[in-house]
């Protein structure tokens, strides 16, 4: 190791250690995946995913444009899951009268920056999955012309579904990253959480969405946000 990558690895170190605290331990990647598969979603997920890609493979045939299904969802994800993120796990608790409009999503999503230390709540609820994961059915069912693209449909958002529950679970792990790729990831997700909740949406990618729409400052231009582990104290007081 040169002198430079010492460096660049201390500095890391600290900066991990600065943000996180001294409880974050160093897992492998193995084992990260081995505790993944701890958590009820994954299994929910995955179920589902197994069984799109069984029948998508019994169905056959299909047209090459469905290829463009995959590549189009790939590439629209990190503005999907920019929008959720913003639209939906940080909304905030509005009244209607005597109701109170207030998701599980975005309630869970508040115990989550509260302590991004605590695992379970990383994951997606597997309360909204049990209704989310066959929505995806009438959905996919509505807005396709044929039972194999219905089918490509569902396996393509069942794969990105759990890509992102592995991601964002890898991203609070003790795992530390290793590739530049994932240090970008990591790093990201991590300044969304300790530093400014207002910014730094996307969770599998570096940055991408965010650039696009204006949430991706420097970082040493952003003040550390005082709501940022309270999301929506200032406007409630």
């Amino acid at each position: 190791m040169t002198d430079i990558d010492r460096l660049a690895a201390e500095r890391l170190a600290a900066d991990e250690a600065r943000i996180t605290g001294s409880r974050r331990t160093n897992v492998s990647l193995a084992g990260a995946w081995r505790a993944f598969w701890r958590a009820p979603s994954p299994w929910m997920i995955s179920s589902f995913l197994v069984a799109a890609v069984v029948a998508r493979i019994a169905v056959a045939g299909g047209g090459w444009w469905e290829l463009l299904i995959p590549v189009g969802l790939v590439a629209a994800f990190p503005l999907i899951e920019w929008v959720i993120h913003v639209g939906i796990l940080h909304w905030r608790p509005r009244s209607v009268g005597p109701v109170e409009i207030d998701s599980l999503l975005a309630r869970k999503h508040r115990e989550h920056h509260a302590d991004p230390r605590d695992l379970p709540l990383v994951f997606i609820p597997w309360r909204a999955l049990a209704w989310l994961l066959p929505a995806y059915v009438v959905v996919a069912w509505l807005v396709t012309p044929t039972a194999s693209s219905m089918l490509t449909l569902l396996v393509s958002v069942y794969g990105l579904k759990l890509g992102y529950e592995w991601t964002h679970y890898l991203v609070h792990s003790d795992y530390r990253p290793r590739s530049r790729w994932f240090r970008s990831v990591w790093r990201n997700h991590r300044l969304h959480h300790y530093k400014n909740e207002h910014y730094w949406f996307t969770v599998t990618t570096a940055g991408t969405a965010d650039r696009l729409l204006g949430t991706y400052p420097d970082p040493s231009t952003v003040k550390t946000s005082p709501t940022v582990r309270d999301l929506h104290a200032r406007e409630s007081t």
